[in-house]
């Protein structure tokens, strides 16, 4: 099994030092950023239909920046003003930061995990029970394991669908010569079998970060020969470079 050229099914990073452009260099591979899906996000129109006051809440919690955006979004449009008391719950520092962009991050109180599991979180949602969250998700979420996790925590919390995720449908003339598949979520599956119905995997690997992504793969009746998070690889591209340096070895002995 020779992998050269893999699929990355999400957009290019923008930054040139990304681990996936060592990898590329280091095992002489062709790596493609080619999304299956995109978001897009809800109108102010739809969400009215969720009957949802945001003025009602006095605390959010973000998974991801395109929580943010979409959040920031339709209180723009829909004329909200977000009070300097409201407070922000983040699975990671990371996406704490990007509050940057509609805040001034100083001067308010926003609450992050150290780890980036949102376990992490229960702490400080625990210590401010009184407040009322809002917790801002896609239209994929049916199967939320956060969703258990709060419920379990008690905390007080209502679901806010603010952004939809679709397939990003492939041209019909658009080539699909991968050797290697890598997907990020269940959505990226539906799409590949969306745009490639009669699709046979034969040699074909097929990777994937999370375990809600992994059992959509299974679901899917496919093979997965690479997972991540994984006790040696704690994200796909470690879980990548790993697989990779065992199996070009293999090929080339």
């Amino acid at each position: 099994m020779k992998v050269k050229k893999i699929l990355v099914s999400q957009p290019r990073p923008a930054s040139e030092k990304s681990p996936y452009f060592d990898i590329a260099a280091r095992y002489g591979v062709d790596v493609v950023f080619r999304p299956f899906i995109k978001v897009e996000g809800l109108s102010s129109r739809e969400f009215r239909q969720q009957k949802i006051n945001i003025a009602d809440f006095t605390a959010v919690i973000f998974t991801a920046r395109t929580a943010i955006d979409h959040f920031f979004r339709l209180c723009e449009e829909m004329r909200i003003t977000i009070p300097d008391t409201m407070k922000y719950f983040c699975t990671s520092e990371s996406i704490a930061l990007y509050l940057q962009k509609y805040i001034v991050y100083r001067k308010r109180k926003i609450f992050y995990g150290a780890t980036g599991k949102f376990d992490d979180l229960l702490p400080s949602l625990s210590k401010h029970n009184k407040d009322k969250f809002l917790y801002v998700v896609s239209d994929v979420h049916k199967d939320d394991v956060n969703a258990s996790i709060l419920d379990r925590a008690k905390v007080n919390y209502v679901k806010a669908v603010m952004y939809r995720t679709v397939s990003n449908d492939f041209a019909t003339d658009e080539p699909f010569d991968y050797d290697m598949l890598l997907f990020f979520s269940p959505a990226g599956i539906d799409s590949l079998l969306k745009n490639f119905p009669d699709f046979k995997q034969g040699d074909i690997q097929i990777g994937c970060f999370g375990a809600a992504t992994a059992k959509a793969v299974a679901d899917a009746g496919l093979r997965l020969d690479l997972e991540a998070p994984n006790p040696k690889a704690p994200s796909i591209t470690a879980a990548l470079d790993l697989f990779l340096k065992e199996h070009m070895v293999q090929a080339d002995a």
